[in-house]
């Protein structure tokens, strides 16, 4: 089933959250989705269900994709629930509605049940919800959840006028500031920057919903969905020895796709995870790289400070040793961020700016490097509010809307475009093949 809102704002990360964890707790196997690029809200799915995170989105993935990625990230589950994006119908933009929850929703002929924030309206709810059953019949409005209400009257005289509408009230749930998730400037604060506060939270979210949300009415709207006859996805690899990829970790590199890590494996490569706030050195037989997204902004004082780790992955770069980084390890990568020192192994300043830069994007490769070949077409997500300044002449990773992104060579891919590999695994196996060769 799918969680979605009338627009950002209305609280379905909470309440996906939540249900996720009442379920769990009820004694379901529940997976957890988000539907577009956002690596924020499925660290909390994550720890609402205790599986890896799991993204689904057409213009990343291909809408080919959809239907055998969900099989897969939903293998050995009884419930997925996928929360939306923004609002129900709000996609790509100039597409009407491409990627959008309602287009996800239709590929895997999902029911929808509608998050609203009622805390502004009473019955003015009912003409939104009628509005959002019946703009596209294609979409299976299966019920709606309030959110914020201010009290039984203001409840009870939504209930009646959404009666007219025909769409089931499967929950009511009131206002209560003990539970929310802290923001900044690129939206929430991952979970696992506060991930002891937010496993305490856990509970006290699962009670919150399982109070207010007619949980058994959820779970028939779910196992009401048509069997979906498409294979699972499963991770391709290469045939090679085992080698072994340091991953950074930890506070400040918490954006990473769930399916990029799984390629690698398939082709051999363990991942271990290393914290470059903290750990002084890379793993024992280190063969490899790959620093993903996150916040090093927020850390960079102590992500300087660590100048043990900062040499010895300036040195192994210098060695030879490949490495992959996306926007977070592309700004750990450069000279400075900030005006503090980074590991220099890309000739560049990286600062925070007061505008950020969000969208899909239509990438092709430069020239051949670690990851790609010149030529090669991708599709990706940017998301950030940093520049990067380059101090002298260097090739670059990809080029979009005519603009040059990142550093490439044939042993070092930087770039601010995060590429779902699961859409795109010739990526993994180049790099996986470049690791095996230098290791």
């Amino acid at each position: 089933m799918v969680v979605a809102a009338p627009g950002s704002g209305h609280g379905k990360t909470t309440i996906a959250a939540g249900l996720m964890a009442a379920l769990r707790a009820a004694g379901h196997r529940v997976s957890g989705h988000k539907v577009g690029p956002d690596f924020i809200d499925p660290s909390y799915h994550a720890l609402a269900t205790g599986r890896p995170a799991r993204n689904l989105d057409p213009f990343l993935q291909g809408e080919d994709q959809l239907v055998p990625l969900l099989r897969h990230g939903s293998r050995g589950a009884g419930i997925a629930v996928i929360e939306g994006v923004m609002g129900l119908f709000d996609g790509a933009l100039g597409t009407e509605g491409y990627a959008s929850t309602a287009h996800v929703a239709r590929v895997l002929d999902a029911p929808v049940v509608l998050v609203v924030d009622a805390s502004a309206a009473s019955r003015s709810v009912a003409a939104t919800v009628l509005g959002f059953a019946h703009y596209d019949n294609r979409v299976r409005l299966a019920g709606v959840i309030l959110n914020k209400l201010g009290s039984q009257r203001h409840r009870d005289e939504i209930a009646s006028a959404l009666e007219a509408t025909g769409v089931p009230l499967l929950g009511s749930l009131y206002r209560n500031e003990e539970i929310h998730a802290p923001s900044r400037h690129l939206g929430l604060v991952p979970a696992a920057e506060r991930a002891a506060e937010a496993q305490d939270v856990l509970p006290a979210l699962a009670a919150w919903v399982r109070e207010g949300v007619d949980l058994e009415a959820v779970v028939r709207i779910a196992s009401a969905a048509p069997r979906l006859s498409a294979p699972p996805w499963e991770p391709s690899g290469v045939d090679g020895p085992q080698v072994t990829v340091a991953a950074a970790g930890g506070p400040a590199f918490t954006f990473r796709y769930t399916e990029n890590v799984e390629l690698l494996a398939a082709c051999g490569v363990e991942v271990v995870d290393i914290d470059p706030l903290r750990d002084e050195a890379l793993p024992d037989g280190c063969a490899g790289l790959y620093f993903g997204g996150g916040f090093p902004e927020v850390h960079a004082a102590e992500l300087s400070a660590n100048t043990a780790l900062r040499s010895a992955v300036a040195s192994a770069i210098e060695r030879g040793m490949p490495v992959s980084a996306e926007c977070a390890g592309l700004l750990y990568l450069c000279q400075s961020l900030d005006g503090v020192p980074m590991v220099g192994a890309v000739p560049a300043d990286a600062k925070m700016t007061a505008r950020g830069k969000l969208g899909y994007r239509r990438a092709v490769a430069v020239e051949d490097n670690l990851l790609a070949t010149a030529g090669q077409r991708v599709t990706g997500h940017e998301f950030h509010r940093t520049e990067v300044t380059p101090s002298h002449g260097a090739s670059a990773a990809w080029g979009w809307d005519r603009q040059l992104d990142g550093f490439a060579s044939p042993t070092l891919h930087a770039s601010y475009l995060h590429v779902h590999w699961a859409g795109y695994p010739e990526l993994a196996h180049q790099f996986a093949a470049r690791v095996r060769a230098h290791g």
